[in-house]
């Protein structure tokens, strides 16, 4: 454990103190330190027992090294002490998700992006299983929500894009697509996503 999490905080100094900590887990989840990760979120909770951020953490460090039915039961106490929470919500997607559980980690994808359409795990989680199920119409929507507010994100784009088409949507896949390469100009999935769409339109003018 590194010094930071060895520091005793005073008693009078827990509550301004879990952020500082509760990031730190962050930071060492996301370095892949869970044994530091977990001692931090540990700490958050005893700082703040009626915080959720702790369990999402150590459900996130759970997903990840594959043990499914720990994280469903961290991110599960996270709903309790906050039933908002749109990362925990995202957690049991994607346990779902895993399981190969489509219809039920759609539904909590969806759940996940009512309370947070910028939850880009939720937005690539719902694209994926979308994908699979055949069923696009939200997953559309939510897509053309999250670009209002960030204009440009060119994956997120490029996952619109691939839906139009899957949903026989080609002129807008199109224009996506010629949206992407103004920016990439040498992007070769759009490239060859946009000829596939401009092939299909030449096809349905020439039946007509």
């Amino acid at each position: 454990m590194d010094k930071l999490t060895q520091t005793k905080l005073p008693d009078n100094g827990w509550q301004q103190h879990f952020e500082i900590v509760q990031e730190l887990g962050d930071c060492h989840t996301q370095l892949g330190e869970y044994d530091q990760a977990r001692d931090c979120y540990e700490q958050a909770a005893l700082l703040e027992p009626d915080e959720a951020g702790p369990y999402v953490g150590t459900g996130v460090i759970a997903l990840q090294q594959g043990k499914l039915e720990d994280a469903d039961i961290a991110f599960r106490v996270a709903l309790r002490l906050d039933p908002c929470s749109s990362r925990a919500y995202a957690g049991q997607a994607m346990i779902q998700q895993q399981k190969g559980q489509m219809q039920e980690a759609f539904d909590l994808y969806l759940r996940c992006l009512d309370i947070d359409t910028d939850n880009m795990t939720a937005l690539l989680g719902l694209f994926q299983v979308s994908c699979q199920m055949g069923s696009f119409g939200r997953v559309i929507d939510y897509l053309n929500t999250y670009l209002k507010m960030h204009p440009g994100d060119i994956s997120v784009m490029f996952c619109l894009a691939t839906l139009y088409m899957k949903d026989q949507q080609i002129v807008q896949a199109g224009q996506l697509l010629r949206d992407i390469l103004t920016v990439e100009p040498h992007n070769t999935d759009a490239q060859n996503l946009l000829e596939e769409a401009e092939h299909i339109l030449a096809q349905n003018t020439n039946r007509r």
